[in-house]
């Protein structure tokens, strides 16, 4: 599906840009605990504010303890915590938002609006400060936010542990202080319908785990089901005047696109998630309209039933958990969300700007540059093909055909599997 991307500069790449002093130490710094931030991002086509909205704390930190520092990805936005006199990096967060793909639009132009966000960073124990950042498709900064938080201010909400909703492990591999954990919220499933969302969950899975690098990299996730009931079931589709109340409030028709499902209920998504052990959010739609959406580290959302909905499942999730670029393009219609000179900082794009950075080096002997599509080895052979991120010029993808292209490819291709495994190795911090 169609997910808005903004281009920007490649700014640090895995665990070798980290500084380990911080890196290693996270009980110096932190407590074993999660500081939930709530934000509004406003504005229109041409400005945009952010602000503080609340703050909550749980307890148990679920994200990553190593390679605290930096980036794996540079993303669309960054949130970054600093000791109080702002002097060393403590915790780095990329992200990309709905806010920023919706001020693209022909509607941004004429209303102002505002967008929820919400990012968990690890409760510090002494006050730091805290930057939320947005980025242009130049690298350059649009808008930011810097407060200070004192983890003694005592309008932090607690979330207590017997407001947890009831969940459960599908697939266990570890702690999750060493492993990934990545959480199905059921939308439009009824109490009546929680088997049949167990079901959706396990297919949804084994359809992630038939994918390469995902299969041989089974033991560095932990997968969990929430329980939450919709009143209606079934989703909202504007287009057929057809709107329920469910879970997290999502739609079909995003932007006027009518295949397009996403959800601007933010917090309303983190009030289910509050207590429960969550790094990537795969969002299950008890739908059989085809569609669905992701946006990196914020949340994937897909139809669980209907035509194609498992090869809809994995792409999606190609977005929001590895940040992997889409790869169709349109002939008929030249966009620009790629410009020239600008490196994507998404690992299975290019515009040859800093081809380096990417996967120069896993192209075969005398390879030619654009490479020839020549339908051979269509989904393994790696080169250099015009025609990707929605653009038919000037935008290159690695592979023919992958799944990041077509619903029709069997796997991921040779260099997005390779994005998807330093990724996962960066936040279980292997080598």
């Amino acid at each position: 599906m169609k997910k808005y991307l903004l281009s920007s500069v490649l700014a640090l790449t895995m665990a070798g840009a980290c500084h380990e002093a911080f890196a290693q130490d996270f009980s110096r710094h932190f407590e074993d605990a999660t500081l939930r931030l709530d934000y509004i991002f406003a504005g229109n086509n041409n400005s945009q504010a952010i602000y503080l909205d609340r703050m909550k704390s749980q307890t148990g930190w679920y994200g990553r303890r190593t390679n605290m520092n930096c980036l794996p990805l540079q993303g669309n936005g960054t949130i970054t915590v600093t000791d109080a006199t702002g002097t060393d990096t403590l915790y780095m967060h990329s992200f990309s938002t709905l806010f920023q793909e919706w001020q693209s639009t022909e509607e941004a132009t004429r209303v102002a609006k505002s967008f929820e966000n919400t990012f968990l960073i690890p409760m510090p124990k002494e006050s730091v400060q805290v930057t939320v950042e947005l980025k242009n498709m130049h690298n350059g900064t649009k808008s930011y936010l810097k407060h200070t938080v004192d983890p003694d201010d005592r309008l932090i909400s607690k979330h207590s542990e017997n407001e947890t909703l009831p969940y459960r492990y599908l697939h266990k591999a570890g702690d999750s202080k060493e492993k990934i954990d990545i959480v199905f919220v059921p939308e439009g499933y009824t109490r009546d319908e929680m088997k049949q969302f167990r079901k959706d969950c396990m297919e949804s899975m084994e359809s992630i785990f038939r994918h390469q690098p995902f299969n041989r990299l089974k033991d560095r996730f932990n997968f969990i089901a929430v329980e939450v009931p919709s009143e209606h079931s079934g989703v909202s589709i504007p287009k057929n005047n057809d709107w329920k109340s469910t879970a997290v409030g999502s739609h079909f028709d995003t932007f006027y696109s009518e295949r397009y499902l996403t959800t601007s209920n933010i917090k309303k998504l983190y009030d289910i998630l509050d207590g429960i052990p969550c790094e990537s959010i795969v969002i299950l739609a008890n739908t059989n309209e085809y569609g669905g959406g992701g946006i990196y580290n914020n949340y994937m959302l897909s139809a669980s039933r209907g035509p194609g909905y498992k090869s809809v499942i994995v792409h999606e999730f190609g977005h929001s958990f590895a940040g992997l670029a889409d790869e169709y393009f349109y002939d008929d219609q030249y966009v620009t969300i790629y410009p020239a000179g600008i490196e994507p900082w998404e690992q299975n794009l290019t515009t040859l700007t800093d081809f380096g950075s990417k996967w120069k080096d896993m192209l075969p002997k005398g390879t030619e540059i654009p490479t020839v599509a020549d339908g051979k080895d269509r989904y393994t052979k790696v080169g250099v093909y015009e025609g990707g991120g929605y653009q038919s010029k000037g935008v290159y993808r690695p592979a023919q055909d992958c799944r990041m292209h077509t619903n029709q490819a069997p796997d991921f291709c040779p260099v997005c599997q390779r994005a998807i495994e330093r990724l996962v190795n960066f936040l279980c911090h292997e080598d």
